[in-house]
């Protein structure tokens, strides 16, 4: 690129209508000139060849993304990771906010995935390290959206859960069990306290544990929970599978006894879960099956905050996520910038309840709480309801006995004193 090429690709914020661009956050190591780099990045995500051979003419002022925003920093070192067949240069480290005209690829989640997380952006000239930190969307954008269904407020209100988190609890083992036992261990968790049983992201509708079945079993057993304890509950069926199911697989899940859905998103396609909110009666919850895979690398891929702002726009309800600890391997920084991600303004799109998860129990509860400085999130043991040493009823109980106490201001192990369930969790997950 010329000097005057690589300008067509720099703006101001106050030269462009806020309303016509998404605003990308890119973290990336590159050969060479900084600002040649990110030029190449704005190109080839947008408008990379802007004039024909002989033509008088520029594409760029209305298809071409700009950089906004650009700091850059030598590494002397090279490369932070070794690449075969890097570019040749002296190394920086750089990030750059970028303005991308929506224009280009409309409200369509495929295309607009193509664009910034595409071949333009993971194979731009000199850029062989590069990250897509953050995304945000104008209001003009977003309102082609439905979002959510239900959000956090319909949730509560569903279950009648007010003031404190939401009390999930995954169903284990999470694979070998018949129908029958499955709806036991559920229903006794609901009467310990349990808001939502739910299926493993893993159970499927299989021939030794038919979605059909369970749901039926799960629809009976949530019923007879309602009736003894007097509160709403929820049994989240999987119905992860081929996007030409989705719906079936719903209508049949909701017909037999199911009152939410589990999806994983990335596996399924947002796209194909923004088609099932069109049709879904029920709140539907995401799961996060093949995002660490793009995640996980700081210096590479997308960060997970990303892959939540998108679940949120293809109107799934809650979106769990990894949680605090080392089980799941991810920063504290970034789990929190995913609960916000759910939680913080974004149009008129509802907020989606987050739910960090990963071996937590009552154990965990309040650490958990402390960290967020919120009780808008979900809390979803599996081994801490189902793995008690008093079975499902005594683990689902020490999570409500951990919550009364937090809420009371008693610290947990105090309040173990008084509860033999609560007592019996902190001697089986304390410090786990």
């Amino acid at each position: 690129m010329t000097p005057d090429d690589i300008q067509g690709f720099y703006a101001r914020r106050g030269e462009l209508d806020a309303e016509a661009y998404i605003e990308l956050d890119f973290t990336f190591e590159c050969a060479g000139d900084p600002r040649e780099a990110a030029a190449h990045l704005c190109s080839e995500q947008s408008t990379a060849q802007w004039r024909r051979v002989g033509v008088d003419e520029d594409f760029r002022p209305r298809f071409a993304a700009k950089v906004l925003e650009l700091d850059a920093t030598p590494r002397p070192g090279g490369f932070s990771i070794q690449i075969e067949h890097a570019p040749k240069g002296e190394v920086y480290a750089c990030r750059a906010t970028i303005a991308h005209p929506h224009g280009n690829f409309g409200p369509k989640i495929p295309n607009l995935v193509s664009a910034v997380l595409g071949e333009g952006v993971f194979f731009s000239p000199g850029i062989p390290l590069i990250r897509l930190e953050d995304i945000r969307f104008p209001a003009s954008y977003l309102a082609d959206f439905q979002g959510p269904q239900f959000g956090i407020a319909g949730l509560r209100e569903q279950l009648q859960a007010f003031d404190r988190p939401i009390f999930f609890g995954v169903i284990k083992p999470n694979i070998g069990l018949p129908p029958e036992p499955f709806a036991e261990l559920a229903y006794q968790a609901w009467l310990g306290g349990l808001d939502i049983a739910k299926d493993d992201e893993m159970l499927a509708d299989v021939d030794w544990c038919p979605l059909a079945d369970r749901a039926a079993l799960l629809g009976a057993a949530r019923e007879r929970a309602e009736r003894e304890t007097g509160v709403p509950k929820m049994y989240l069926a999987n119905i992860t599978d081929e996007v030409d199911r989705l719906v079936e697989l719903h209508d049949l899940a909701v017909a037999r006894g199911a009152n939410t859905l589990l999806v994983n998103a990335l596996p399924v396609g947002l796209s194909g879960v923004r088609m099932l909110r069109k049709h879904a009666r029920v709140p539907l919850i995401a799961h996060f099956p093949f995002i660490a895979a793009f995640a996980r690398l700081p210096q590479y891929g997308v960060h997970s905050r990303v892959f939540t702002r998108l679940q949120r726009l293809a109107g799934f309800d809650v979106v769990i996520m990894p949680g605090f600890g080392a089980r799941m391997m991810m920063p504290e920084s970034e789990v929190l910038d995913c609960v916000r991600a759910c939680l913080e303004p974004m149009g008129a799109i509802k907020p989606a309840l987050p739910v960090p998860g990963g071996s937590d129990s009552a154990a965990t509860l309040e650490g958990v709480y402390r960290k967020l400085g919120t009780v808008d999130f979900g809390f979803v043991p599996g081994r801490g309801v189902f793995g008690h040493p008093m079975g499902p009823k005594g683990g689902a109980a020490s999570l409500r006995q951990a919550w009364d106490a937090i809420a009371a201001g008693v610290p947990v192990a105090d309040a173990a004193g008084e509860h033999a369930e609560l007592k019996a969790a902190l001697a089986a997950f304390g410090g786990k």
